[in-house]
């Protein structure tokens, strides 16, 4: 009897377990969305209607529990959601980062394949991360990298100061790269402002006019100049050049100190004036990293000497464009007469090394 009291026991426990998986095996796997059928899905707001990539949409309306797609059609761009946030009258969404500028629709689709289209306007401003360089003549062709750049409508060389603005020439354009032609312009130095669908911007870039400046070396020795070098002399290259069609070359004799100077002895030789603002220019690096060393005959220091705010960093191998301001280094001296320019490298210790040079001008 205690036997089969224990069986009937075991057996009812039994059914009970079954019992539970059946019932629990009947129950639909969630991802914790809400358990709303496919509706019609009708729009009553969208909230803000125009944004950036990364801005936080709330479209309300009815029949949004089950929305499982949100694309952008301008450039089908989907936007990534959480549909645990959605209710039957609210999703909540992000534009995505990619998202193109101008009037556009929102499309949501629904499980079932019913979609609701929201007219939307993406805010898609003009950046610039890059440019091929910041020195220019009439016809140069630059290089600008960035983003949103494919429906740019207009660039110009400007001033805002002064009220001049130049329109650069497009010649091509793509969402990451637009390359333009610069004009000629009555301006030394400008910035872009570049215009698009969505507005326009100015660059923190600014641009350097060649036409207008003062030529130490560009293509050719600025007038009056020659090779002033300390060492082996200093050969112009059409092999290797940042613009234009030269630039010169200095080899840098292991252990010698040597020097590439710019000598300008004739009466064209440039009296002081505050009107200068910068001394710009590349340099092409050599093996390794170097630190070169700007020096003139103008200077406090001395023509030659090594002089800390006057270091420019050369990465290897490629072109650095440096921009110093005047004020801020010892270059020129009120009261004399600029006959010297010069470049100078604590040795180099292990090897010859081989530096260029290009559009070394003084701009106002």
């Amino acid at each position: 009897m205690i036997f089969n009291r224990f069986s009937r026991l075991a057996g009812f426990s039994l059914l009970t377990v079954l019992a539970g998986l059946a019932i629990s095996s009947c129950e639909k796997d969630t991802d914790g969305s809400p358990q709303i059928g496919p509706g019609n899905p009708v729009a009553k707001a969208l909230s803000p209607d125009s944004a950036a990539g990364g801005a936080t949409i709330t479209l309300t309306g009815t029949g949004l529990g089950d929305i499982r797609s949100i694309v952008f059609d301008k450039g089908n761009v989907a936007a990534g959601f959480q549909s645990t946030l959605n209710t039957d009258n609210a999703i909540i969404f992000r534009v995505p980062t990619e998202v193109s500028g101008g009037s556009q629709n929102i499309i949501f689709t629904n499980s079932a394949g019913r979609t609701l289209t929201v007219p939307f306007r993406g805010l898609a401003y003009p950046t610039v991360s890059d440019v091929s360089n910041y020195n220019f003549t009439k016809g140069t062709t630059i290089t600008i990298t960035g983003n949103n750049l494919d429906d740019v409508t207009a660039v110009a060389v400007a001033d805002s100061v002064k009220g001049i603005s130049d329109a650069a020439t497009i010649v091509s354009k793509e969402k990451k790269q637009l390359v333009v032609q610069m004009p000629s312009t009555t301006l030394t130095r400008g910035t872009l402002t570049i215009t698009n669908s969505t507005g326009r911007m100015r660059t923190k870039q600014e641009f350097v006019n060649i036409d207008r400046a003062y030529k130490i070396f560009t293509d050719a020795y600025g007038d009056g100049f020659q090779d002033g070098s300390w060492g082996d002399a200093a050969v112009i290259s059409t092999k290797e050049f940042k613009s234009g069609t030269a630039s010169i070359g200095k080899n840098f004799q292991k252990g010698n100190w040597h020097l590439i100077g710019f000598a300008n002895w004739s009466s064209s030789a440039i009296a002081y004036s505050a009107d200068y603002t910068y001394v710009t220019g590349w340099i092409k690096g050599a093996s390794a990293d170097y630190s070169l060393y700007l020096t003139t005959d103008a200077g406090k220091a001395g023509f030659g000497d090594y002089v800390d705010k006057n270091k420019i960093d050369v990465k290897a191998g490629t072109w650095t464009y440096f921009k110093l301001k005047l004020s801020d280094i010892d270059f020129w001296t009120a009261g004399k007469t600029l006959k010297q320019v010069g470049f100078r490298i604590q040795g180099p210790d292990k090897q010859d090394e081989t530096f260029y040079f290009d559009d070394i001008v003084l701009v106002k």
